[in-house]
């Protein structure tokens, strides 16, 4: 049976439910790179039908990583209205998306095992030190500020670009 994403795009507007990791090992946040794209990103992907967002985030952990990470708790759900223009994939559409930012159990390790691939090119992994992260094009952009001080409550955070 074939997964579905819970998401589409209808004409030039696109939408996406999405689940994604934050996880830091050390004082470092682990991000996404891709040979398509000049920016890292964080790990996750879309909810498929049917399946829960913690269900989503633990199942993207693994195919992107190559390691079972469990989670610890919602940390951020982020609505995300943005135009398009640096993904190849997108280009040019107006973009809606919903995401829920889970923070994982730190492993005590930054081993992975990871091979992953999108539309987009060649995924990889890179450790970023938090301190370091404002000298990175990193998205969410929020990331540069939240992740020095993550709280105890869940944030919502809405942002228009």
């Amino acid at each position: 049976m074939e997964n579905l994403d819970c998401g589409f795009t209808k004409g030039s507007k696109w939408f996406r439910y999405r689940a994604a990791a934050v996880i830091i090992e050390n004082s470092n946040v682990l991000v996404v790179g891709n040979e398509g794209v000049d920016f890292f990103y964080s790990i996750g992907g879309g909810v498929h039908h049917g399946e829960t967002a913690e269900e989503a985030v633990l199942r993207e952990v693994f195919e992107e990583t190559g390691v079972r990470y469990e989670i610890d708790r919602l940390l951020y759900i982020h609505e995300n209205l943005f135009k398009e223009n640096n993904v190849p994939s997108l280009k040019g559409l107006s973009c809606h998306e919903i995401c829920f930012y889970f923070l994982m159990k730190s492993r005590g390790s930054q081993e992975l095992n990871s091979n992953s691939y999108t539309e987009d090119g060649k995924e990889f992994m890179k450790w970023i030190p938090i301190h370091e992260l404002k000298n990175y094009t990193v998205y969410p952009a929020f990331f540069v500020d939240k992740l020095h001080n993550i709280t105890k409550n869940i944030e919502h955070i809405i942002t228009r670009k």
